[in-house]
């Protein structure tokens, strides 16, 4: 689904994403069908940010004729395991975000233009942040918990941006504030640098995706590989996002791999 093909050359099939979105991937799925010698398929990363119209995956064969039961083999295989490529489509959704730390006039500017400038690329709405601030831990608990039972009880919000809430940090107000509404964490840091730090949750049908400070939203972080899976309306969990351990060295050169907003952005020190 999401895929068309192109018209063939020689012996290759191009497959075309069309729209923009995110290409899933079934890779034991892809493997299985790659042991069907002489068949070829190949793709980009699962997980990866595409395009309307980029070549997400190709099929081949490298001599000129094989036996039609291997090609029928590979079939069998591609419907068993399918759909082996995916891509999932951006939708038109309105994303929060929550300022859980004292913050400038001037930095709660920069955080909101690098949220806006990030979802508004994927074809969603930003529609502001609620401050909370970072008082003492019964004042900071009150307010994460009224800022979510606006966003997402009252208003429906899907995806929640919250900033100012380290996943080192496992007594944080904030997480007292999301667990006694009923939420929980699926999972605190992910295997990917930079961005370890981020932490990701649930609390009814909304997902919240955290950073430790609110500037690393105007960063490339991994937080740019999970985001635009949320705006997919993927249900990330705990598997998914241990997923990205393979790859998880986000330095320049894996830069292709993100939306093309994140692609020239600074990334945090360390």
């Amino acid at each position: 689904a999401g895929v068309e093909p192109r018209r063939p050359r020689q012996s290759r099939l191009d497959l075309a994403a069309r729209w923009d979105g995110v290409l899933h991937v079934r890779a034991a799925g892809l493997t299985r069908l790659n042991a069907v010698e002489p068949l070829e398929v190949f793709t980009l990363f699962h997980g990866q940010a595409v395009t309307a119209g980029q070549v997400v995956a190709s099929v081949k064969v490298a001599p000129h004729l094989i036996a039609e039961e291997v090609v029928l083999e590979g079939v069998r295989i591609a419907r068993q395991e399918g759909p082996l490529i995916e891509v999932k489509p951006y939708l038109a959704l309105e994303v929060a975000a929550i300022a859980e730390e004292a913050i400038s006039a001037d930095g709660l500017a920069r955080f909101e233009a690098g949220a806006r400038h990030k979802v508004e690329a994927l074809g969603s709405r930003f529609v502001g942040t609620t401050v909370v601030g970072d008082g003492d831990a019964d004042t900071a608990e009150a307010g994460g918990r009224e800022a979510l039972i606006e966003l997402v009880r009252r208003r429906g919000i899907r995806v929640v941006l919250v900033g100012g809430v380290s996943a080192g940090d496992p007594i944080a107000s904030f997480f007292s504030a999301l667990e006694d509404l009923g939420g929980r964490v699926l999972r605190r840091g992910v295997p990917a640098h930079p961005g370890s730090m981020i932490w990701l949750a649930q609390l009814e049908g909304a997902t919240l995706l955290g950073l430790p400070q609110c500037g690393m939203f105007t960063m490339a972080t991994a937080a740019d590989l999970i985001l635009p899976r949320l705006l997919t309306g993927e249900a990330l969990d705990a598997a998914a996002l241990a997923e990205l351990g393979h790859g998880g060295i986000l330095g320049r050169e894996m830069r292709f791999r993100f939306p093309a907003y994140a692609r020239d952005l600074e990334a945090p020190e360390g």
